[in-house]
């Protein structure tokens, strides 16, 4: 009985946005020649920001931190069955992925681009430390363990990753439905995308295969079961990619970065 006093509010708040969000449907909108298709997962994230934006001390006390806690830890019982819904969805297509596998082992290294191209961009903007655990992945759980492991989520590198991982949370799904309907107007193809929406997270991939699959109905079988065939192998392989190329692909650029922008503050000392 406690726990339904202390848990109640906030699942009857959820099942009413989860009702609202259904009630609203997909809902696709063109600009130009590409079409963006917004699932209802996307609103249900936009209106559980908007009611906590209220500024009620009820709704407060909804999203209380002991309630949020609970809602991280049981997310789990959501995610299950629909990762078993995804594995029987590759099982049928396996011949089809098979076929074409190394482009999934390929598809891994795109894991780096968040150093490649984030990294300089961090430290230019000004950060040093937190740059490290901001730009190591798209900090979702394996680099989330990986940072607080070797740093503690106290440190600069803990804060940097993070920071990543609640941005993540909270608009990574609405970013991604979003994104994966552009490449497919910009004429990426389908199976492409469909690879390109297994990048660790299960909320994200969900919400670009997804809003993909809305848009090419009659292919939705494969591009649901491409992108969970590459989320499982992001899973498995990826953490090994971040060890092993990663880790050290970053500590080199960090170093060389770094130096060259503190002789730059040497020679001019009075730019910031």
């Amino acid at each position: 009985m406690k726990y339904l006093k202390a848990y109640g509010p906030l699942i009857i708040l959820v099942l009413l946005i989860d009702t609202v969000s259904e009630m609203i449907s997909t809902q696709v909108f063109k600009i130009g020649k590409i079409e963006i298709s917004i699932l209802p997962l996307v609103f249900a994230v936009i209106i559980a920001i908007l009611v906590y934006l209220i500024p009620a001390k009820p709704i407060k006390k909804l999203y209380n931190d002991k309630r949020v806690k609970f809602a991280g830890k049981y997310m789990i019982l959501i995610m299950l069955p629909l990762m078993a819904r995804y594995g029987a969805n590759v099982a049928p297509k396996i011949n089809e992925i098979i076929s074409v596998g190394w482009v999934f082992l390929v598809h891994e290294l795109g894991n780096l681009g968040t150093i490649l191209f984030g990294l300089p961009v961090a430290l230019l903007l000004g950060l040093r430390e937190e740059a490290i655990g901001s730009t190591l992945g798209l900090g979702r759980e394996g680099e989330l363990a990986y940072i607080s492991e070797k740093y503690t989520l106290n440190s600069p590198e803990g804060r940097g990753v993070l920071g990543i991982y609640l941005i993540g949370t909270i608009f990574g799904s609405i970013i991604f439905s979003i994104l994966a309907p552009l490449l497919l107007g910009m004429g990426f193809n389908y199976k492409a995308v469909a690879m390109s929406a297994g990048v660790g997270s299960s909320s994200m991939m969900t919400a670009a295969s997804s809003s993909l699959a809305a848009l090419v109905p009659k292919h939705s079988d494969t591009i649901l079961s491409f992108a969970a065939a590459s989320q499982l192998l992001t899973s498995f392989i990826g953490t090994y990619i971040m060890y092993f190329l990663a880790v050290p692909l970053q500590r080199f650029m960090y170093t060389h970065i770094t130096s060259l922008l503190d002789k730059k503050k040497e020679v001019y000392p009075d730019h910031d």
